[in-house]
């Protein structure tokens, strides 16, 4: 059941990528539906108060036409509403098997108190926009540097200050003070949601964890750039790094289906042919 629930939670992950998107595009068309509507009611009603209607001046069987329009419009209003619950539960969804993850790994992590867990963001939510495809993410924390020019010349224009406090947290990274660099990373998503860059600080964040040997929160900060991005430039490697991570914390049911979606999400990449080496490594079937 862990492992079905972990790969529902990774199926789910790119529709939630958009999620934000598209119940503003759901709420823009029942909008318009509305406004369509009233409009048409006022053509009808113009229509039969003219005597247009009767006196055939609108043409044919006006009336019988006029009642299929509406009940179209109504039958497009219904399913309209129907696909925004239907995205409402797979947010629900999705959010709270990210959660059960989040977790499973705090449980297996030394000093980390589930209690202390706040609450999990709602996936589609602030970081929504930041899904677009991209070019595959480098494979190391040096290389990464390049994706965050992408991510602040394409999307949302940085803050002064914001580009200083992640140029600040690399730099530390680049010097080799990890403590330091982690904690700069975690301050900068605590301060900065939603922000293009949020994706790059996680799976760094990530990187400077793994080298303390705390592989419990290193995951977890590999699922959190996953998640702000399933299919940005640090999604494959973010998601093989979650894999290996859960891998060596003794998850290696999580760790397999994880590992296995890497090859399947990103065919051709270079963590995809990593992920392989991995799941052999692990005896995953």
């Amino acid at each position: 059941m862990r492992r079905l629930g972990l790969t529902l939670v990774l199926c789910l992950l790119p529709v939630l990528g958009h999620a934000q998107n598209r119940a503003q595009t759901l709420a823009d068309i029942r909008a318009e539906l509305a406004a369509l509507a009233a409009e048409f009611n006022a053509l009808k009603s113009e229509l039969i108060s003219t005597g247009a209607i009767s006196s055939g001046a609108a043409g044919g069987d006006a009336l019988t036409r006029l009642d299929s329009i509406e009940a179209a419009m109504a039958r497009l209003t219904a399913r309209t509403e129907e696909v925004e619950l239907r995205l409402n539960r797979v947010i629900s969804d999705g959010t709270n098997r990210i959660g059960d993850l989040e977790y499973r790994l705090c449980e297996v992590t030394e000093g980390c108190n589930p209690a202390n867990l706040g609450a999990t963001s709602v996936l589609g939510g602030a970081s929504g926009g930041a899904a677009a495809p991209v070019a595959q993410a480098p494979a190391t924390a040096g290389s990464a540097t390049a994706g965050s020019a992408t991510a602040g010349a394409g999307g949302a224009e940085l803050a002064v200050a914001e580009q200083q406090d992640f140029d600040r947290a690399k730099e530390v990274l680049g010097q080799g003070d990890f403590q330091g660099a982690a904690a700069l990373f975690a301050t900068y998503a605590q301060s900065y949601p939603g922000g293009p860059l949020i994706p790059e600080a996680h799976y760094l964040r990530g990187e400077a964890l793994s080298q303390l040997g705390d592989t419990g929160n290193a995951a977890r900060a590999y699922l959190d750039a996953f998640s702000a991005a399933p299919e940005g430039p640090f999604a494959p490697d973010a998601l093989l790094k979650l894999g290996e991570g859960l891998g060596a914390l003794g998850q290696i049911p999580e760790a397999c289906v994880t590992l296995a979606e890497v090859g399947a999400r990103f065919p051709g990449s270079m963590a995809a042919t990593q992920s392989t080496v991995a799941m052999q490594g692990f005896g995953c079937r």
